[in-house]
């Protein structure tokens, strides 16, 4: 497939539109067209879906989701650089495409959005991690979105799907795995970006699970990971001492041991440890 649609490629509408990839915006663009609509797929059958898509920059892959059959995407891009070249998709795609120029960690997306929603998105490297946690630890679940399909660092995607044990398991990995099913579906080498990083990609699909794996408050149990995981290898009593006050108490109480390191505990103890602080914390 030499090409997704009548749009020129990708590097000329980069050159025409002036669109040197910045740093500072976590910024790397995806070229090949046929990788988009690749993306795409593993996000399931669009065609009665909204998507979201967070950073498309000069539109490869909303060309590929657009491609695809979506029903609309919705573009969210920070960059106002992007605004020229995105209106050419628009334009190629009556009615198919609403583009927001505005930061993604500051608006509300749900309300421009028609269930069922996917997030499909090569995440900008700067701002990946924080919007993940943020549409795995909603307060109401199950969330505005069915799935996520997201390129991340190849090193984010491995904690995603990190198993109890492994070195990279961690906060990410259990709020992932807690609420959704979670899967690597498509590693891409640095030369597929412009410019190419310095690290490979990956693909990661995650399936919001209806109900969670173990009931918890979502906010106690990211603060509780989190400080749990802030020094690896630490024993829970000393990692979580100052967390609440008798501690070391709480985590017996939920069936743990108080000189259990972080990486030996499973979803299921963190889920306990939570509930048994949560009328406790402040």
């Amino acid at each position: 497939m030499a090409t997704i649609d009548n749009l020129p490629p990708l590097r000329d509408v980069i050159e025409t539109h002036e669109l040197a990839a910045k740093k500072s915006l976590g910024q790397n663009f995806l070229l090949d067209l046929n990788l988009t609509s690749k993306i795409a797929r593993y996000a399931g059958d669009l065609s009665g879906c909204d998507i979201l898509e967070i950073g498309p920059g000069p539109g490869g892959l909303t060309r590929g989701l657009l491609a695809e059959g979506a029903r609309k995407v919705l573009a969210v891009e920070k960059d106002s650089r992007c605004i020229t070249a995105l209106a050419e998709v628009q334009a190629a795609y009556p009615g198919k495409l609403d583009v927001i120029n505005a930061d993604a960690l500051e608006i509300d997306v749900s309300k421009h959005l028609q269930a069922p929603v996917r997030i499909v998105a090569n995440l900008p490297y700067n701002v990946g991690t924080e919007l993940l946690v943020r549409w795995l630890t909603p307060d109401v679940w199950p969330p505005f979105w069915e799935s996520l399909t997201l390129m991340f660092q190849k090193e984010v995607a491995e904690r995603i799907t990190a198993a109890p044990g492994s070195k990279t398991y961690g906060r990410l990995g259990i709020l992932a795995q807690w609420r959704c099913q979670c899967q690597t579906v498509m590693t891409l080498p640095p030369e597929a970006f412009s410019p190419p990083p310095k690290i490979h990609s990956a693909v990661v699909h995650l399936k919001r699970r209806e109900e969670p794996l173990f009931p918890a408050d979502p906010k106690v149990l990211n603060r509780v990971v989190a400080q749990a995981f802030n020094q690896r290898r630490k024993m829970l009593r000393s990692a979580l001492k100052n967390f609440v006050p008798d501690m070391e108490d709480h985590i017996v109480a939920a069936g743990l041991k108080p000189t259990d390191r972080a990486e030996q505990v499973d979803i299921e103890g963190f889920c306990a440890l939570a509930r048994q602080i949560a009328p406790h914390m402040r």
